[in-house]
C-alpha cells in the first residue's frame, strides 16, 4: 500500500484515473481493518452482520469521500478523516438496522436503566464522564417527558436518538415529511427551552458525551 501525504491522498482521489482507482482501493483496504476496533462497542468481527455491514459501510465511505474531497481542510491526517465518515456511516446504519422491527411504542419506552437515552452513553468513558453523562440523559428525560407532546416525543426519538428514517417515521404516524418536519421542529424548540431553563444549552450536552 503507498504511503501518501494529505495532498498526494487529494490529489490522487480527485481526477478520475488509474491513481484515483488506485487510491480507492487503499483506502477501502484502510476502512474495512479499522471497523473491527471502531465498532468493538456495538459488534465484533464474529457478529454474522459484520462482514456485510463492513463492506456495505466501505463503499459508501469511498462515495462519501469523493463527494465532499473538497470540504477536507488539512487539519488532521486524510485517513483519519476517512475514518470519521467510516463510522458516521456504521453507526448510523446500525441504528437503522435496530429499529426495523420495532415499533414507535418501544422506542419510547422509559423503562428504568432503559429509556431511550441510553443510546447516547460513552461506554469506554471514565466514571466521572458516566456520572456526567447520566445526569444528561436523566435531564433530558424530564425536559422531554415534561415538555414535548406524545406525539413530538415519538417523533424526536425514533428520528433523532434511534435513527429512524423520517419517511418511515411519518408512515407509522399516519402523517407525512412535511408535516413531520414541522412537527420535530416544534419539538427542538421546546427541548431548546426546557435545558435553558435547567442551566443548559444543547452545546453542553452534546460536550458531555463527546468527552467519551
Amino acid at each position: 500500500m503507498t504511503e501518501r501525504s494529505n495532498e498526494q491522498w487529494v490529489d490522487d482521489l480527485a481526477a478520475p484515473g488509474e491513481a484515483q482507482e488506485i487510491a480507492l482501493g487503499d483506502l477501502r483496504a484502510i476502512v474495512l481493518r479499522g471497523l473491527p476496533y471502531a465498532l468493538s462497542k456495538w459488534l465484533t468481527p464474529s457478529d454474522p452482520e459484520f462482514e456485510s455491514l463492513s463492506e456495505e459501510v466501505a463503499q459508501d465511505t469511498l462515495l462519501r469521500v469523493l463527494e465532499s474531497l473538497h470540504t477536507f481542510e488539512g487539519r488532521s491526517k486524510f485517513t483519519t478523516w476517512v475514518h470519521k465518515i467510516a463510522v458516521r456511516i456504521a453507526l448510523t446504519e446500525l441504528r437503522r438496522k435496530r429499529w426495523r422491527d420495532v415499533s414507535l411504542d418501544e422506542l419510547t419506552e422509559n423503562a428504568p436503566g432503559q429509556g431511550p437515552l441510553g443510546v447516547l452513553t460513552a461506554h469506554v468513558a471514565g466514571p466521572e464522564v458516566v456520572a456526567e453523562q447520566s445526569d444528561m440523559i436523566a435531564h433530558l428525560q424530564r425536559v422531554i417527558s415534561e415538555k414535548l407532546t406524545e406525539k413530538q416525543r415519538e417523533a424526536l426519538i425514533a428520528t433523532r436518538i434511534h435513527g429512524m428514517p423520517m419517511e418511515e417515521v411519518a408512515r407509522r404516524m399516519g402523517t407525512n415529511r412535511n408535516a413531520l418536519y414541522k412537527l420535530l421542529h416544534d419539538a427542538r424548540l421546546r427541548l431548546k427551552t426546557g435545558l435553558e431553563e435547567g442551566g443548559l444549552s444543547p452545546e453542553d450536552v452534546m460536550a458531555a458525551f463527546e468527552a467519551g
